[in-house]
């Protein structure tokens, strides 16, 4: 009985988590259109619900509704999987993100909040999250589109040429917290928002976010689906819920890089100071990630998309080596101060 009652909890654990992560890729692209077109002086989405609000649903049932269209030529199989190759690798991210401090028992059980911390857990998201830019190449190759097939190319080099120094940014919080446990790491920047790693580790919480922009191909690096080139890029051919799927593995990147970001470089669930320590320990993590997420939608409104060549030489060329120096000095501070 013991067994069967964790079980559930796990599981409920689980169904909440996806509910959240769901309902907030939702409502970050409602998010993301006000906020873009309160910098470009319009309105945006204001006709289904209040001020538009409904608009997420509307827009999730006409998708669910519209007729899903394989190509003449398409591998119907890889055509069909590769989407939920991208999304799969996107929500399995969430299990060991920790949203707050305190647990909460019931009886001989607790309920924390997160669903798993294992000792890998940045390690654990990487893995899978590298598993994305397969359904993506997969996708556009299956498409039988060439505008797909170059989208699904330029995705693959892009993950390749920013994924290394986005890991090695990570290096420095692992050396410094001692750990790859998410739930370590933000431990170890309690005390004061001087004890975040973003403090220690300027350098390093750059690449990480110039890294997860590109990682998620959002602009100023969304050359995969550039739409004055590629059409839409690797789901040009894609329609109904397999658009949708790409779509919600986009958005719900963003908010799993933004997390790590905030576990890694900004205390996590740590309030700035001891005094306001008062707001819950979720609020604190939320409200981070919101800031990182307005910085995502900012730069789309602001920055124009670069070419190819300046992408993948600004990664091998500026971000690999920079990211590797940071290592390195970190390992030698590091060292040093362990001796004294």
């Amino acid at each position: 009985m013991d067994l069967a009652i964790r079980i559930g909890i796990v599981l409920a654990e689980i169904a909440a988590v996806l509910g959240v992560v769901l309902t907030h890729v939702a409502y970050l692209t409602y998010m993301e259109r006000k906020i873009l077109s309160d910098m470009q002086d319009r309105l945006g989405p204001m006709e289904v619900g209040p001020h538009g609000l409904l608009q997420p649903l509307a827009d999730g049932l006409k998708l669910f509704f519209k007729e899903d269209i394989i190509p003449t030529g398409a591998n119907k199989i890889i055509f069909s999987a590769a989407p939920i190759l991208v999304l799969i690798p996107a929500l399995i991210g969430f299990a060991v993100v920790p949203f707050g401090r305190d647990s909460l028992v019931i009886g001989e059980f607790e309920i924390t909040p997160y669903i798993t911390d294992i000792n890998v857990g940045i390690l654990y998201i990487l893995a899978f999250s590298s598993l994305g830019a397969y359904g993506v190449l997969l996708g556009g190759w299956a498409s039988n589109s060439k505008y797909s097939l170059l989208g699904g190319l330029r995705s693959a080099a892009q993950v390749i040429s920013y994924e290394l120094p986005l890991g090695l940014s990570l290096v420095g919080p692992i050396l410094l917290s001692g750990s790859l446990s998410m739930v370590t790491m933000t431990e170890a920047q309690g005390g004061g928002f001087w004890h975040w790693y973003v403090i220690t580790q300027p350098i390093a919480f750059v690449i990480y976010m110039i890294c997860a922009i590109a990682e998620t191909n959002r602009l100023p690096f969304d050359l995969p689906e550039a739409e004055s080139e590629l059409v839409a890029g690797f789901f040009t051919e894609y329609s109904g819920m397999r658009f949708s799927f790409f779509f919600l593995a986009e958005y719900a990147n963003m908010i799993l890089v933004s997390c790590i970001a905030v576990v890694a470089f900004l205390g996590g669930w740590q309030a700035p100071f001891s005094f306001m320590e008062f707001v819950p320990p979720i609020v604190w993590f939320l409200a981070k990630v919101y800031f990182l997420l307005f910085f995502y939608i900012w730069l789309r409104a602001t920055v124009p998309r670069l070419r190819f060549d300046q992408l993948m030489a600004f990664g091998w060329k500026v971000m690999l080596p920079l990211s590797l120096v940071n290592v390195l000095l970190t390992s030698i501070v590091k060292y040093f101060l362990n001796q004294m």
